[in-house]
């Protein structure tokens, strides 16, 4: 400041600065702005009102209270005058942001794809009302089996070739995926004692290559009624109830001798070809039949076993596989489709409500 230095001019310089950060402010459009304001008006070394206070002492003595009146009154006016506008930055910075942000209601909003109920789980579903109403209980089981529970338990001899690694899924030592359900009748016959009436749906693992009709993992269900007096003819009248069921009155079935480790005596089960009733075609060989599961009576060996004994009580086994009768149902010719999780195949089923 000049030497003669009053408060005249001092009142002039405080005016001037008021009308510089009023315009400033005016002009101002984002808080780093309004940063650098408050430092030139408040910061320590080159701020104004700082070095203003300090040239108060020049002032003669009778002009030094007047001088800091202007001095503290331009500090109250900057400071409300800048959090006023820090607080119209503010509002106007979330105004935009609200518009930018709006959500349009007058626009359709985004198609809800709603999924679609898998041919084998609705076949599954059909399987289990069907016994269900026969008076058959669901069974379940892990599908991490011991050795014992998939193989020996039923009856398969340790040089059988179903055990060989080809075949069979080992995770370690004697711990393998489950080849079928079987082992859900060990525990289930170990754990209940008869009578048992029971299908056990559920997923399986082999190692097959995947091709039109071979898949590593699938599913099957299988039956499995144990009780005194069980013959033959028991099994066959319920395969042939279940088949009514599921296929209609008009189809036909078959049985033919076979083999499996857990039944004694065994069979195959064939169903009238679906797509030329019976008269022959490629889809059946043109012998008019279609393969669809194994049964038979559980081995005598397989219930003594599990503590039951085959001189009182007798039993029959059945299984299928779900793939396979929903191939047949719906007319899909590749077993790879299932697991693709293509939508648009599944959307082709009906619902279990239909």
């Amino acid at each position: 400041m000049a030497e003669r230095f009053d408060l005249s001019t001092f009142r002039e310089q405080v005016d001037a600065f008021r009308e510089k950060i009023r315009a400033q402010l005016e002009h101002a459009q984002d808080l780093d702005t309004l940063q650098a304001i408050h430092v030139e008006c408040f910061g320590r070394q080159k701020g104004f009102l700082k070095r203003q206070f300090r040239e108060i002492g020049r002032l003669p003595t009778e002009q030094r209270a007047t001088a800091g009146q202007l001095l503290n009154e331009l500090k109250a006016w900057v400071t409300a005058a800048i959090e006023r506008r820090r607080r119209e930055l503010k509002e106007t910075e979330l105004s935009i942001r609200i518009e930018q942000e709006r959500i349009d209601t007058s626009l359709p909003g985004a198609a809800f794809y709603q999924g679609a109920y898998h041919p084998v789980l609705l076949v599954r579903r059909k399987i289990e009302a069907i016994f269900h109403g026969m008076g058959y209980t669901i069974a379940d089981g892990p599908e991490i089996e011991t050795e014992y529970h998939n193989f020996t338990a039923l009856n398969f001899p340790p040089e059988h070739p179903a055990r060989d690694t080809q075949d069979t899924l080992y995770l370690h030592g004697t711990w393998l995926l489950r080849t079928h359900t079987s082992p859900v009748q060990i525990r289930l016959m170990k754990a209940h004692p008869p009578p048992i009436r029971a299908i056990i749906p559920g997923r399986v693992f082999r190692r097959d290559e995947p091709d039109a009709s071979h898949s590593p993992v699938f599913h099957q269900v299988e039956g499995l009624v144990v009780d005194r007096d069980i013959q033959m003819s028991d099994l066959k009248g319920t395969i042939g109830l279940f088949l009514r069921h599921l296929f209609g009155p008009e189809c036909r079935m078959r049985f033919r001798p076979s083999y499996f480790p857990f039944t004694e005596p065994s069979a195959e089960v064939d169903l009238s070809c679906l797509l030329c009733k019976g008269e022959g075609c490629s889809a059946c060989g043109q012998t008019g039949w279609l393969e669809i599961m194994g049964a038979g009576m559980v081995h005598p060996n397989v219930l003594a076993e599990v503590g039951i004994d085959p001189e009182v009580y007798s039993g029959f086994a059945f299984g299928l596989g779900l793939e396979r009768m929903a191939m047949l149902m719906y007319r899909i010719p590749d077993i790879r489709l299932f697991y693709r999780g293509d939508v648009r195949f599944l959307r082709q089923f009906e619902s279990p409500l239909d």
